[in-house]
């Protein structure tokens, strides 16, 4: 079973990317974790939002397997307190599957990535960048996985 970050577009702000190396690998010691950033749109200015979503959409897709599960980091999505969070991730993780997490670019998902998910996440009602969000959820990906195991990390 192993969880990947999927993304659209590199993190290029050096401490945004730093942070989401340190999360990333203290994530290793629970499970196989990766980062995969998905090269951003060429041209992309002279699109429109639709096409531009379309075009992410299908680079998304194409990068999960029919096996993973998914789940789209998405304003939409469902919100947990980090316990709750905790809570669901062990039960994905009972189901032995890979997990997908995607974060999509800054026009959000194509309607065909909501139809392929298997469920949506919003880690707050604010809009954030989509760099930084990364690092925040790998963040929050660890304190679950500290829940899990009872170790001294989250206070509650």
């Amino acid at each position: 079973m192993k969880i990947t970050l999927l993304t659209m577009g590199r993190t290029d702000i050096a401490w945004v990317a730093e942070g989401l190396r340190m999360y990333a690998s203290r994530l290793e010691h629970y499970a196989p974790f990766k980062v995969v950033e998905l090269p951003e749109l060429k041209g992309a200015g002279a699109l429109s939002r639709d096409m531009v979503r379309r075009r992410e959409g299908e680079l998304l897709l194409k990068a999960v397997r029919p096996s993973d599960t998914v789940i789209l980091l998405d304003e939409h999505g469902r919100q947990y307190s980090s316990l709750e969070f905790a809570r669901a991730l062990e039960r994905r993780l009972q189901a032995g599957k890979d997990i997908v997490f995607i974060i999509g670019g800054a026009y959000g998902f194509d309607p065909s990535l909501h139809e392929r998910a298997d469920a949506e996440l919003s880690l707050s009602r604010m809009t954030c960048s989509h760099q930084l969000v990364r690092t925040v959820f790998a963040e929050q990906l660890y304190r679950a996985f500290t829940i899990l195991r009872g170790e001294p990390y989250h206070n509650e």
